[in-house]
């Protein structure tokens, strides 16, 4: 199987900084780390690799310095990496992210063949807007699966696949035909630990480098801040809340107790027990 999988470097959310004067997030400075919703992706996709043969090839969009996330996933045992970069592509928003990406793919498919699967993340934690594996899929008329918790079946030589997904109200069972777009859910896995020779190769692999041109964009408007309809009119940090928790003194134990948290919670908020009564259809 060719499966392409798409990552992010992303600032470490445990040390991001919010600028004072311009509400806008500050990277300089800040450590970078793969997204972790990604590593999802990637681990799915070496877990079908491991099982049908094939190839992994690991792509991204970014300054030069994304390399060092490319070389990452290379070290968990990726078997190549794409780095997409050019200065045209700052203060892209998911349009033009998901646009570049788009062109980027199909700039690897002329070499490697189309993927039978691309795999993202749900979405960055930086960004939060599960857009970008969505937006690549429409641009190349893959099959979207979207939030998946698991891959249950999988037939390459008759192009299906079945998959189950989070939804509002469950979970959803999805048969769907290849090529898709799948973007996995946290929690579906682990990322294994790459062996030494994965590591050793990782250190010592070139990441092809591609700009603008080399995979077809010739309209600039299309890319960075040009062709981004997005604005971020301020980032902030939520308000803390002055109320207290409150205590609930556990007084009989099991039911009992659990009869009094219910109160409480009622207590707090009265509509709540009118939307669970009329949504248990009245009783």
């Amino acid at each position: 199987m060719r499966i392409f999988v798409c990552i992010k470097q992303v600032p470490d959310s445990a040390q991001i900084r919010v600028h004072p004067v311009t509400n806008t997030i500050m990277r300089q400075g800040v450590p970078t780390i793969i997204n972790p919703y990604d590593l999802f992706g990637l681990e799915e996709a070496l877990r079908l690799r491991d099982r049908f043969g094939g190839t992994v090839t690991v792509l991204t969009m970014g300054p030069p310095m994304a390399s060092e996330s490319l070389r990452k996933a290379l070290g968990y045992g990726a078997d190549r990496g794409l780095l997409l970069t050019d200065r045209f592509f700052a203060g892209s928003d998911t349009l033009a992210t998901s646009y570049a990406l788009a062109r980027l793919i199909e700039k690897a498919a002329e070499e490697e063949g189309m993927p039978q699967i691309v795999f993202c993340g749900k979405q960055t934690i930086d960004g939060d807007t599960a857009q970008v594996g969505p937006g690549i899929a429409q641009r190349l008329g893959l099959s979207q699966l979207t939030y998946v918790s698991a891959i249950d079946e999988i037939d390459p030589e008759k192009g299906s696949i079945t998959v189950r997904r989070r939804a509002d109200h469950g979970v959803q069972v999805l048969t769907s035909r290849l090529p898709a777009m799948i973007t996995m859910l946290e929690g579906s896995n682990h990322i294994r630990r790459g062996t030494q020779s994965d590591v050793l190769r990782a250190a010592q692999a070139k990441i092809t480098q591609w700009n603008a041109a080399a995979v077809g964009i010739t309209d600039l408007s299309l890319c960075g801040l040009r062709g981004s309809p997005t604005v971020v009119k301020r980032v902030f940090a939520p308000a803390a809340r002055s109320e207290k928790a409150d205590m609930i003194p556990a007084t009989g134990g099991g039911s009992a107790t659990a009869a009094a948290l219910i109160d409480a919670i009622f207590a707090r908020q009265p509509a709540l027990e009118e939307d669970l009564i009329s949504a248990a259809g009245g009783y």
